[in-house]
């Protein structure tokens, strides 16, 4: 396991996320993938705290569900409001 990778993937997401133009979608993470406070807003760096502190998450089976969930949710935002980042809607 590549746990860096998986940690970066992982702030990648929460990134993205963060940036929908629709709170239900947004709510859904929270409620599955990424718990509200766990990752920093903006975070992206990895930090050796992350390795511990989001073990949780990389581990294969909630990596795998959390990719997914991911997925499913970009699908809908895209369909309901896009994302919206710096003023910009997409």
């Amino acid at each position: 396991m590549n746990k860096p990778e998986r940690v970066k993937m992982v702030k990648a997401m929460e990134y993205i996320v963060r940036n929908l133009n629709d709170g239900d979608i947004f709510y859904d993470w929270l409620s599955v993938g990424v718990a509200d406070g766990d990752i920093e807003y903006g975070s992206l760096e990895i930090t050796p705290d992350d390795m511990e502190n989001l073990d949780y998450y990389i581990e294969d089976k909630n990596f795998k569900d959390i990719m997914a969930l991911f997925l499913r949710l970009m699908k809908r935002a895209n369909e309901s409001g896009g994302l919206y980042c710096d003023g910009v809607v997409s």
